[in-house]
C-alpha cells in the first residue's frame, strides 16, 4: 500500500520509513519541498495532524497520513504540547527548545512524549487518528547522539529486557527507540488498523 506522508520534517520521514519498513507492504511518498502545509494552530495533536493529511489528501487525490507530536511536563501543567516545536520561540531550533526545557523543569520530573497520526481517504472520505505516548523522566543533562527534539534529555520508563532507565532516547538504537516511542506506538496501531479494514 502506499501512503503519503504530509511532513517536510526530513527526522519524521526517516523514523517513518523506518517504522513501516519492517511491515514490508507499505511503501511512503512524501510531499514535493513546494507543497504548502496547513499552520498547527490546533489546540490538540489530532487537529494538527488531520489539517496536514486532509490538505495533502485534498491536493494529491491520494491517501494521506500526518503526525503531530511533542511532549507534555508533568511541572508544567502539560506544556509546551502542541507547541513543543515552538517551545523557544516561532522558529527556534531543537537545541533552544530543549535548553528551555531543562531551564525551566527540574531534573527527574514526569514527562510524557504523545504522537497522533491521522489518516485520510479522499476516495471514500475516511479519516482516523492513532494515538501513541511514551512515558519518562527529564534527565539532568542532554546525552546521545540520535533521535531529534527532545530526546537527548527524555528516560523512557519503557527500556530494553533487563535494562535500567538510565539511558535517553538518544542513547537508545533506531531499533529499540521505534519499539517504544510515541510516534512507534501511533504507527503500530495505524498498521493494526489498516490490517483490520484490509481484511473486512
Amino acid at each position: 500500500m502506499r501512503l503519503l506522508l504530509a511532513t517536510h520534517n526530513d527526522h519524521k520521514r526517516r523514523e517513518f520509513e523506518r517504522i513501516l519498513a519492517r511491515h514490508g507492504t507499505f511503501e511512503l511518498d512524501v510531499l514535493p519541498a513546494s507543497f504548502e502545509l496547513p499552520p498547527e494552530d490546533g489546540e490538540t495533536f489530532a487537529e494538527n495532524a488531520l489539517g496536514k493529511a486532509r490538505a495533502a489528501a485534498a491536493g494529491s487525490g491520494r491517501v494521506s497520513i500526518a503526525d503531530d507530536s511533542g511532549i507534555a511536563a508533568a511541572a508544567l501543567g502539560g506544556a509546551p504540547g502542541v507547541r513543543s516545536a515552538r517551545y523557544a520561540g516561532e522558529h527556534a531550533t531543537d537545541r533552544e527548545n530543549l535548553e528551555k526545557l531543562l531551564r525551566e523543569v527540574p531534573a527527574e520530573s514526569a514527562l510524557e512524549y504523545i504522537c497522533v497520526i491521522a489518516y485520510v481517504d479522499p476516495a471514500d472520505g475516511t479519516e482516523q487518528t492513532f494515538e501513541g505516548r511514551c512515558g519518562g523522566r527529564l534527565a539532568s543533562q542532554p546525552r546521545g547522539e540520535g533521535g531529534f527534539g527532545y530526546d537527548p534529555a527524555f528516560l523512557p520508563e519503557d527500556t530494553p529486557a533487563g535494562e535500567s532507565p538510565t539511558r535517553t532516547m538518544a542513547e537508545l538504537s533506531d531499533e529499540q527507540k521505534d519499539a517504544i516511542s510515541h510516534r512507534g506506538r501511533a504507527a503500530e496501531a495505524l498498521v493494526r488498523w489498516l490490517g483490520e479494514r484490509a481484511a473486512d
